[in-house]
């Protein structure tokens, strides 16, 4: 939810009030996803240790609980993959929306002649990358 997130813009005209903008995009519905999904796996496996544990006769006697639960951890794996993919889209958007360059583009008080605008620092990601390596 990018456009909740202010940012200030000097305004060479008046020099003691800055204008504030706002950032563009909302890439939180893959984040969402990514993190449900991760939740849901956890409680599931904490359900299965305890049946292999706790249960484990009602698991070897039962023909249809073992297939029953590779289908459910086959299903698990598929949606871990899309919500992968999801979030590594939903990440690219995000470094794509707070490139300083794109930031700098959308200044108006960087467009005219003879301004020079640059950019203090560049935004770590390093952990959001992880974050779609695992």
């Amino acid at each position: 939810r990018l456009y909740n997130i202010p940012f200030g813009m000097p305004n060479c005209e008046d020099e003691s009030e800055a204008r504030t903008l706002y950032l563009v995009g909302d890439f939180s519905a893959p984040a969402e996803f990514f993190v449900t999904l991760g939740v849901f796996s956890f409680l599931y496996s904490m359900a299965a240790l305890v049946l292999y544990l706790r249960f484990h006769s009602l698991y070897t006697e039962n023909t249809k609980l073992p297939f029953t639960d590779f289908c459910v951890t086959v299903c698990f794996a598929f949606f871990w993959l899309v919500a992968a993919a999801a979030w590594g889209k939903g990440l690219s958007d995000v470094k794509a929306a707070t490139r300083p360059s794109a930031l700098i583009s959308a200044m108006g008080v960087c467009q005219g002649d003879g301004v020079v605008c640059s950019a203090g620092t560049t935004p770590a990601m390093g952990l959001a990358n992880i974050s779609v390596v695992r």
